[in-house]
């Protein structure tokens, strides 16, 4: 089985990236995760962590944080591409539910990315129809 690491360098860490793609406004939900992207300049997909107070407790807010962080670093190789082979900064948010396993994760994080890689290209048009006007 092929190994998938979550390296320093998958991770948003800086307020500036956050605020980036919370300004992108491209948003999509699946069940009690909300999922905020942008397509980034690199080749790999950054993943960022919104969990708040509501939630739960502390105990429940870092399972929820455990739980996303190892469905995005199973799945992350299967995750779409933005143009030109670019990975997304993704922020994920977390409303407060009864917790789930593992693979239910998994589907509504890979639902919600797919979802939003759809609304990033409609946002922006395909290079080869960028200057053509009929």
């Amino acid at each position: 089985m092929p190994q998938h690491p979550f390296r320093a360098r998958h991770r948003l860490s800086l307020d500036r990236d956050y605020k980036a793609v919370f300004a992108n406004r491209v948003t999509k939900a699946r069940g009690p995760l909300t999922v905020f992207m942008l397509p980034s300049d690199r080749p790999e997909h950054r993943l960022g962590l919104s969990i708040g107070r509501r939630v739960g407790n502390a105990v429940a807010r870092v399972r929820l944080k455990r739980m996303i962080r190892e469905a995005f670093r199973l799945d992350r190789p299967v995750y779409p591409m933005s143009g030109e082979g670019m990975g997304y900064d993704i922020i994920v948010s977390g409303r407060a539910h009864k917790p789930l396993p593992l693979n239910e994760y998994r589907r509504l994080l890979r639902e919600a990315i797919e979802a939003g890689d759809r609304a990033c290209r409609k946002r922006t048009p395909e290079p080869d129809q960028a200057g053509t006007e009929p």
